[in-house]
């Protein structure tokens, strides 16, 4: 397994995680992960809330208890 420092992020492996945005009076941040196959877009507010995006559209996290709303 290999691990290199890019200019915006690290490569671990086959994924390459990069700081994409950030705004600093709003406290949110968005980071990239990429690999040969896909690419996610991780969105945390200053909340600590984290949003996650694909191609597809946005993750939507299974409730507490198993089932999807």
């Amino acid at each position: 397994m290999h691990y290199t420092e890019t200019a915006y992020g690290f490569e671990y492996g086959s994924a390459n995680v990069a700081r994409l945005f950030s705004n600093e009076k709003a406290g949110w941040v968005m980071v990239g992960i990429t690999t040969p196959k896909d690419d996610i877009q991780v969105y945390i507010t200053k909340t600590g809330k984290i949003r996650v995006h694909s191609k597809t559209g946005e993750w939507i996290p299974v409730p507490k208890g198993g089932k999807k709303a």
